[in-house]
């Protein structure tokens, strides 16, 4: 694929797409896992899924209670069977969403700087990390209620095989974001990651640890204690605002029912268990670990120069 140099942007009148990889230059974003996408992160490999039950849930859950509400204000069952009639199909979506298997996660290898891209058929292609494409696209648009901005990030990959057919040479992953900043910081989870190292990385959810904060429990009465648990340590540590955040999600969101279904579906989440990439995540010899190319070392270090002169 022909892509424009990393830390390039175009601009239109409502749209932005700021390209990121590659070769993958720091952004000047600090990583931010918005989505949880981060499965499994380890000093060997990071799985990077893309199954977010939350944004389903809080988006039914929001139309829910609003038009509960009107149906209450209003004292009109109209009003709720229309609110039944709009959440309907969605909902059977998300249903069906829920029972259907998750998409294998996507592996990125930091001792060996590859990626390792599940495919639908059973095989998997092994991509050099500094072919990685990725890119934050951003459009606004503006109508009487003001304006609306909606962003994706979109990572892609090469077929390492040269004779692939013409639908098999490229695989894209999309996220939306919501804005090309939030794009950005979750692409610095892999960037930072495969770079520097998962120090660099923000504190994630833990799903494969998750059942075990249950604590023997079921996970509707796990998640529920394990949540009120969380505001009370919130409140000791005197953080109330996060406090009353958590709070509040039970009533806008549905934040406990989040957790619940993201315990059951992805806890633990799906690997990857073709022998040849069991293998291929194993540790290696420090002396082994693959290097940075050259052209990578002079770009980040100029990259850097520039963000460093942007921010005196």
């Amino acid at each position: 694929m022909n892509f424009p140099a990393a830390g390039t942007s175009k601009k239109g009148i409502f749209s932005q797409q700021d390209y990121l990889a590659p070769l993958p230059i720091p952004t000047g974003e600090k990583p931010a896992d918005v989505l949880n996408i981060v499965w499994r992160k380890n000093d060997i490999f990071l799985d990077v899924g893309n199954f977010n039950i939350g944004a389903g849930v809080m988006a039914l859950w929001s139309i829910s209670v609003l038009f509960l509400s009107m149906a209450y204000l209003t004292d009109s069952l109209e009003n709720l069977f229309l609110g039944g009639c709009i959440i309907f199909i969605p909902l059977l979506m998300f249903i069906r969403m829920l029972y259907r298997p998750a998409t294998l996660p996507i592996r990125f290898n930091r001792q060996r700087r590859e990626v390792c891209v599940p495919r639908k058929d059973g095989n998997y292609w092994v991509v050099p990390w500094e072919t990685v494409t990725a890119a934050a696209a951003q459009s606004s648009s503006i109508s009487q209620a003001g304006r609306n901005t909606s962003g994706m990030l979109f990572i892609g990959f090469d077929n390492p095989d040269p004779h692939a057919d013409d639908d098999n040479k490229h695989f894209y992953w999309g996220f939306n974001c919501g804005g090309n900043e939030a794009a950005m910081s979750l692409w610095e989870c892999m960037r930072s990651f495969m770079e520097i190292g998962p120090q660099a990385l923000p504190q994630t959810n833990d799903f494969e640890g998750g059942r075990d904060r249950l604590k023997g429990r079921g996970i509707i009465w796990g998640v529920c204690c394990d949540y009120a648990n969380g505001i009370w340590q919130h409140v000791l540590a005197r953080e109330y605002f996060k406090a009353a955040w958590l709070f509040t999600g039970i009533f806008i969101f549905g934040g406990p029912l989040v957790f619940m279904l993201q315990t059951w579906k992805l806890s633990p989440p799906p690997s990857i268990d073709h022998p040849d990439i069991i293998e291929w995540s194993k540790p290696l010899p420090p002396e082994h670990w693959a290097k940075r190319s050259p052209e990578l070392e002079v770009a980040i270090a100029a990259r850097e120069a520039q963000l460093a002169a942007r921010a005196a």
